[in-house]
């Protein structure tokens, strides 16, 4: 059954009359039908604007909103198979990777609500006695949350943690391919008693965004997606000195040496790369072996990847489920060709299934590839994994800084020396030593590079909303020459 949402403004269910679908990524089929009216884009700023000026949201103590958002917190955890259900059907995700998603939203909003209460300024030493001068940390206004496609609601929560915390408002614009979901959390939002205006969300495609990030009414845009749409994100906010924050994409190395525990690095090479079918921004897309086990690793890999279980995403035994839309399994099968014209040897995989077809991708590895192949350098968005040989730490660490993204890396090495200094060398915001692909809400997460600026999660996240306001007070009355400063 084709179900019909409205966007949520002002804590309403507003209707459009221009719509358009949303398709389940394993069927085909459209199951929804959402809003795609620019037009919207005004109503749900100034809603916010007038949350946030005006509203009982701007005089409420952090205290207050922290509770209500530990209520929202319970009310997504008290949903949330339902909810993992929805994100499944809207992006092919396998159920076991959505359930332990929504299941953990509650602890980001937790983890936040703690410190809302914890906002503070500090005093100034004073250049003369008779000045005071202290400053306090401000919410910075009404934000633009914009979200992909590829972990829709949680990467939505990571948003409005730090957000709600520091007290701003937000218009959040979820992914045309996933929107619905943000709409649900908007409805839970309401049911919780957060006050008019202060989350709004608004669905639909290019325009809709583009009046977003183009709107004069917003203080800053928050933006998790790919590079291209990012470039055009920071140019429309350039216009209004709009500020933002990017998180982006990578091209993320996995680095094997040859002490690692193999099959350790066997797991980690095929969770980094095949969970949520290489559709993720961390995916550790570049596999680097030492060469005195590169074929015992390419070979368990490579035998591992031709078991993984393809299928119904709603099943629990699927292990990979299809890419999210038609447009990104062709974009992939044509970079595939490229690598292939260009000398890349696929080793398994490279084709649509040929037992679910559609967007089923078989889990992909590729070897006789260089840092100059195209689709080394290039974010793939998909289950393909290359893979290249090493001979030393120097070398292997040049190969994995030679990138344009900067945004993971995994290391396997039983050599604590060597993994800190991995760790040290690797130009990259995250590193995972002898692990992947692991996240929480106290460890701030963002890259260096073509990868973005700014963080998600850990305390460093709410700096982003908050701006620094600095008062001077003179405490004696006395005069001083009024053309002289200081």
């Amino acid at each position: 059954m084709t179900e019909t949402f409205a966007n949520f403004i002002d804590n309403r269910d507003v209707p459009a009359e221009q719509t358009m679908d949303t398709s389940d990524p394993f069927t085909g089929e459209v199951w929804a039908i959402v809003p795609d009216d620019p037009g919207a884009v005004d109503l749900a700023v100034n809603a916010a604007r007038s949350a946030f000026d005006t509203g009982p949201w701007k005089t409420m103590p952090a205290k207050e909103r922290a509770k209500l958002m530990v209520k929202l917190g319970e009310l997504l955890s008290r949903d949330a198979a339902e909810l993992a259900v929805i994100e499944s059907r809207d992006n092919g995700k396998i159920i076991r990777e959505t359930s332990a998603q929504t299941a953990g939203l509650a602890n980001y909003l937790d983890y936040f609500a703690g410190y809302a209460d914890k906002i503070q300024g500090t005093q100034i030493p004073s250049p003369a006695p008779n000045f005071l001068i202290y400053t306090e940390r401000k919410p910075r206004g009404v934000v633009g949350a914009i979200v992909p496609w590829n972990s829709p609601l949680s990467l939505l929560v990571w948003k409005l943690g730090p957000l709600l915390a520091a007290g701003c408002t937000a218009v959040v614009k979820p992914s045309d391919i996933t929107p619905v979901t943000a709409l649900l959390l908007g409805q839970r939002a309401r049911e919780a008693g957060f006050p008019p205006g202060v989350i709004n969300v608004v669905t639909g495609g290019a325009e809709v965004g583009a009046a977003l990030t183009a709107h004069p009414g917003l203080d800053l845009i928050t933006f998790t997606g790919g590079g291209v749409t990012a470039r055009h994100v920071a140019a429309a906010a350039a216009k209004n000195l709009t500020p933002t924050v990017l998180e982006l994409g990578g091209k993320s190395p996995q680095i094997v040496f040859e002490d690692a525990d193999v099959e350790a690095a066997t797991n980690g090479l095929l969770a980094g790369i095949f969970a949520a079918g290489g559709q993720t921004c961390v995916a550790g897309s570049r596999a680097y072996l030492h060469e005195s086990i590169a074929d015992e690793v390419l070979g368990r890999v490579t035998q591992r990847a031709e078991t993984i279980v393809l299928g119904d995403p709603g099943k629990m035994e699927t292990e990979m489920g299809p890419v999210a839309s038609d447009a990104q399994r062709d974009r992939i099968l044509g970079m595939l060709e490229r690598a292939s014209n260009e000398g890349a040897n696929v080793v398994t995989g490279g084709v649509v299934d040929p037992k679910l077809g559609g967007r089923f991708l078989r889990p992909t590895v590729l070897n006789n590839v260089t840092n100059q192949t195209s689709i080394v350098r290039q974010e793939v968005f998909g289950p393909v994994l290359a893979c290249m040989t090493f001979s030393n730490e120097e070398e292997v660490l040049a190969l994995a800084n030679d990138s344009d993204f900067g945004l993971a890396a995994g290391v396997w090495t039983n050599d604590i020396r060597r993994a800190h200094r991995c760790s040290r060398d690797l130009d990259v915001g995250t590193v995972w030593i002898n692990t992947y692909r692991n996240v929480s809400f106290a460890a701030p997460f963002g890259g260096t590079k073509q990868s973005g600026y700014g963080r998600d999660n850990g305390l460093e996240a709410i700096d982003a909303f908050l701006n620094t306001k600095t008062t001077w007070i003179e405490t004696e009355g006395a005069t001083r020459d009024p053309f002289v400063l200081g």
